[in-house]
Formats: structure tokens, sequence, C-alpha cells
């Protein structure tokens, strides 16, 4: 079995977790691969039976070390389908759900295939030029359009299946899959899905009119977006990879054929995930 690992080479304790991680996998008789960052950060004992990763060769499971930002980056790096687990060594962690206390658990439950397989649907943004953001214009948790001055709004003319939704006044739109419920569409009051849903979220940032709330609509449907803005220009984000454009673009959102695939350890649920992460039922007065 190969698993390549991934993390954030910035931080002490994700280190210290991918050496633990990287030990218990070898002694399990694992094949192991590194990302090249983590290759190049790690003691050379450690790494030198590791090849390091490139999309070309095979694996059969990826480990993300780190928070949800490192998830969503290991996301976009593996290739389609590549169940992913997430040990979170970040701060609250949805996609990275395992606890730093739990990795010895968690690795030993996917070597003895106690786990499944949640498939988390991703966005695809298109724009009339077909140069945003290179060749990755798909996204994990979210697609917004959002103001790139501080001073004015800006107005996202909304389309749904050809039929003319509302002009958003607002500091943005935020357009968030189930997986992306838990993340900034819920800072600004959205709804929290479940991951295997089939729906997704428009999400208005700081709208001028508290009469327009969060609307979930099937995600077979198509998303047209038009923008106004007095700067002329204004930034669209990718689950954090972002662009400033024209606004005299045009844009469109769908689901996309590309499936993230996630590792669900055997007793480990969403919904312990979200009472944990959320404090539901925590007595705040303690």
């Amino acid at each position: 079995m190969k698993v390549a690992i991934f993390g954030n080479t910035d931080k002490k304790q994700t280190l210290d977790q991918v050496r633990c991680a990287l030990q218990l996998l070898q002694n399990n008789g694992l094949q192991v691969l590194l990302s090249d960052e983590l290759s190049h950060t790690l003691d050379e004992h450690l790494t030198k039976e590791c090849a390091i990763w490139n999309r070309n060769i095979p694996i059969d499971w990826a480990l993300s070390i780190g928070g949800d930002g490192t998830f969503l980056t290991t996301a976009a790096r593996v290739k389609a389908e590549t169940p992913i687990l997430g040990l979170n060594t970040g701060r609250l962690g949805f996609l990275a759900d395992i606890a730093a206390d739990e990795t010895e658990n968690a690795l030993k439950k996917v070597i003895e295939g106690k786990y499944s397989i949640e498939r988390r649907t991703t966005l695809q943004i298109n724009d009339q030029s077909g140069q945003l953001l290179g060749n990755n214009p798909y996204a994990l948790n979210e697609i917004a359009v959002l103001k790139q001055d501080l001073s004015s709004m800006i107005t996202v003319h909304v389309t749904l299946n050809g039929e003319y939704l509302h002009s958003y006044q607002a500091d943005g739109l935020i357009i968030a899959t189930p997986t992306g419920s838990t993340a900034y569409s819920l800072s600004v009051g959205g709804p929290i899905l479940t991951p295997e849903e089939r729906n997704l979220i428009l999400s208005p940032v700081a709208t001028h009119s508290l009469n327009v709330r969060p609307l979930v609509i099937p995600d077979d449907w198509k998303i047209d977006l038009a923008i106004n803005s007095r700067s002329e220009s204004f930034l669209v984000s990718l689950d954090g990879r972002s662009q400033v454009l024209n606004h005299n673009v045009r844009l469109s959102v769908s689901t996309s054929d590309r499936i993230v695939s996630t590792i669900r350890i055997e007793g480990h649920s969403f919904f312990q995930t979200l009472k944990s992460k959320l404090m539901w039922g925590a007595d705040m007065r303690q």
C-alpha cells in the first residue's frame, strides 16, 4: 500500500506529527511518499527510504497533516478521487478533523480498513477568457466574489438556470458546497449541510438589505454572475486562491465532475465533529 504525506512545513507541531505518522506507517509495512517540501525539511534518516511524491506515481490514499488549508491544498494537488485523511494540527478543522492525540488510532484503522469514503462535491468557475486561476478552476469549499477596495460595495447580479434571481448589493457573495457550509459561509450566517447533500448555498457577505438571506439551491443548477463595481474591478476567490478581475467579466459557476474523496474513520461521524468543533452542549459559564 502506498500513501503520500503532505504537511505545513512552517509549524513545528505539524512536523512532529509527520515524523510520528511516517514511522507508524513504515513500521506497518506501508510505502510512504513525501511531498517535495516535507522531503527537504525532515531529517535525512527519516526520509532516506521515502520517494518524493509526484502526480504520476499512483497512491492508495493521501495523508494531510495541518489545518483545513493544508487539506484544501492537498485536495488540489492529488488526482481526483484519491482518498484523503486529514490530521489536525491547526485550529478548528472540519476537513482535518482527526485530533493530534487520535493520530495513532486513526492511522491503524485506515491500515485495517475500518473506514468509509465520503465523496465531496466540488465547484467549477468559468469566465469569458478561460484564463481564470490557470488550470485549476475548482473549489472544494466555496467560490466567492468580493469587493477589492475597502470603501464601496459591489453589485452581484445572479441568474439561476436562466432565471434572474436578485442583484446583491454587498461586500460579496459566497457560493458554498456542503463541505464549505462549515467554512466562510458559516461565518456570515449560512446554514450547515451534511457532506452528502446535493445542494449549494448562496450566502451574501454584509448585504445592504437585512431582508436578503442565504439561499439553498439544488447543486445541478447553473449560476451566472455579472458584477458591477465602482472601482471597476473585484476579487474572485476559490478556497482562498484569489485573482482580481475587471468588472465587465461575466462568470458562471456549476458543480464539476471532479470529486474529492475523504476518509471517514469508523466511529468518527460528521455530527461528532460538528458538536465538538462548535462546542454544542458546552456550558460557556464554566
